[in-house]
């Protein structure tokens, strides 16, 4: 088991006095967020596969999602935690692999849902217990210190209900998960809900009502941590459909004209 001390990421998990995990999807939008003041950056599983020319849901496998958390590691200062899907497999040893490897590329931490990928089925519960506990045990086993955070994604995908998802995530706490994470909660309600049924840091992920709320009103239901996903990238691609529509529709270069300021973005770079 770890000895080492608790690590600058875990440190910034403080239930009520939330941060912003930054997900990023390449090198210069790691190092714009840095820039920007993020305290750690995030892959998303679906914007690094829109990189690569792939829709999301589990086809882009364990060596390349960490290789590029380790892009990412090392194009800013900051700690990264990686969303490493169902952890690459269906079997307990499938996560503990996928952790034990994420540790020992240098990640602060990472994610793991609870999705039979490439479906949208979850795992039944027991076989989530199971994946979880096996995933903490490799955590625990790294020289350093790793944040595993367990993903309930029932309610996102509509499998299963907030019950269900509550009952999965206290199982997780009981494990020794460092964080637990409920992925688009209807409203402040269900947030502090959740937030109010486990003891360690919550994880919300800012889309549909929620990304009309603050980050001081996050802390107020007790949240944690707040994570983008893979919105901010989605923001990126709606700007390439504001951009390039015009030009193939109309022969109009007018949304080019949105830019951002090029020397902006190179001090950020740089």
């Amino acid at each position: 088991m770890s000895t080492s001390p608790s690590s600058p990421f875990r440190e910034l998990h403080q239930s009520g006095n939330p941060f912003v995990l930054a997900n990023a999807w390449d090198l210069g939008s790691a190092r714009m967020l840095a820039a920007m003041g993020a305290k750690a950056i995030a892959t998303s599983s679906a914007a690094h596969a829109f990189t690569l020319g792939l829709a999301d849901g589990g086809l882009v496998g364990r060596d390349a999602a960490i290789a590029h958390g380790v892009d990412l590691n090392e194009a800013t200062s900051l700690p990264v935690s990686g969303d490493l899907e169902n952890g690459y497999g269906h079997s307990p040893d499938d996560v503990a692999a996928t952790v034990t490897a994420a540790a020992a590329a240098g990640l602060a931490g990472c994610c793991i849902e609870d999705t039979r990928l490439p479906d949208t089925a979850p795992y039944e519960r027991d076989e989530s217990i199971a994946r979880i506990a096996a995933g903490v045990a490799a955590a625990r086993a790294s020289a350093d210190d790793f944040f595993l955070v367990a993903r309930a994604d029932g309610v996102m995908l509509g499998t299963y209900d907030l019950d269900e998802a509550i009952t999965r995530v206290q199982a997780f706490e009981s494990l020794g998960a460092d964080g637990v994470y409920i992925p688009v909660l209807s409203g402040m309600d269900e947030v502090k809900r959740v937030c109010d049924s486990v003891s360690i840091p919550v994880n919300v992920l800012a889309v549909g009502r929620l990304n009309q709320h603050t980050l001081a009103e996050f802390g107020d239901a007790g949240v944690a941590r707040v994570s983008l996903g893979s919105a901010l990238a989605s923001v990126t691609q709606q700007a390439i459909l504001d951009g390039a529509s015009p030009i193939f529709t109309d022969g109009s270069f007018t949304g080019l004209a949105k830019g951002a300021d090029g020397s902006l973005i190179d001090e950020m770079l740089s």
